[in-house]
């Protein structure tokens, strides 16, 4: 495990300490816990930005489902017999 060192507001600082305490946990475990959730947080928001990018250049090159069977596709959600999604050129 590597070890950082960290300069925080003295605000930050005083609100870490009190929840340490309220908590039982060390001031390093939540700002661990802290640091993965941004970092998980942060690459599902460039996933999702990566899969818009995607999807603007499929639409751009002329690759989308055609709007009625999107529709259809729509309409049968939560049916017995729901339809497959719609796939480019169909």
């Amino acid at each position: 495990m590597g070890v950082t060192t960290v300069r925080f507001q003295p605000e930050v600082e005083q609100g870490l300490e009190a929840m340490a305490q309220r908590l039982q946990r060390s001031k390093g475990w939540l700002i661990n816990q802290a640091m993965a959730e941004y970092l998980e947080r942060h690459q599902r928001e460039q996933a999702r930005w990566q899969a818009t990018l995607d999807a603007v250049e499929s639409a751009t090159q002329g690759r989308v489902a055609d709007g009625e069977a999107v529709h259809n596709w729509l309409r049968s959600w939560g049916q017995t017999d729901e339809l497959p999604p719609p796939k480019a050129g169909e």
